[in-house]
Order: structure tokens, then sequence, then C-alpha cells
């Protein structure tokens, strides 16, 4: 499913119009954008959390030559789906 088959699904869903509702997920995506690079997490109920993390340092070693090199540190974003949606995503798809 791609964003225009989803904003137009959850369009019908709630009976409103697909510009409204492409409004309505562009307001809910700013607002968790803003609260991650405050540096909060997110959590959305019946869905999981969004958060940064901090990724430390590290050595790696280029395969092809040997040679290692120093990747710095850098903020990464990560979701952890709730326990619920996670178990039944995962039943479905064994049923499948």
């Amino acid at each position: 499913m791609n964003n225009k088959e989803y904003i137009s699904a959850l369009a019908r869903s709630t009976r409103r119009r697909n510009a409204e509702t492409e409004q309505m997920i562009a307001t809910v995506a700013k607002a968790i954008t803003e609260h991650l690079q405050n540096g909060d997490s997110v959590q959305l109920s019946n869905l999981g959390v969004f958060e940064v993390k901090k990724k430390m340092e590290r050595i790696i070693v280029n395969p092809g030559t040997g040679q290692r090199m120093l990747v710095p540190p850098k903020l990464v974003l990560n979701f952890k789906p709730n326990t619920a949606w996670r178990t039944q995503i995962k039943n479905d798809s064994t049923t499948e």
C-alpha cells in the first residue's frame, strides 16, 4: 500500500475528504517529528513506541582492503511495536 492508497482508505473509513485526511496525517507526522527532535519518545497506544537512540562510535573493517575505519556516533530512529500488535501480525503471517 502506498501513501495515496493509505490516504484514500483512511478517508473512506473516517468519511472525510482525501485532502482533509492528508492534512491530518501531515499534522500527526509533524507532531511526532517535533517530539523526536526534542529527544522525547512517542508512544501510540495499540501501535508502539518511536524513540531516538544514540549509536556509539565503532570501528569497522573494509572486507576488500582490510582497512579499519572509525564510524562516528549517530542518532537513529527506533520503533518498538506494541506486544499485542506484534503478536497479531506474527499470527496472521503464519496462517497464510
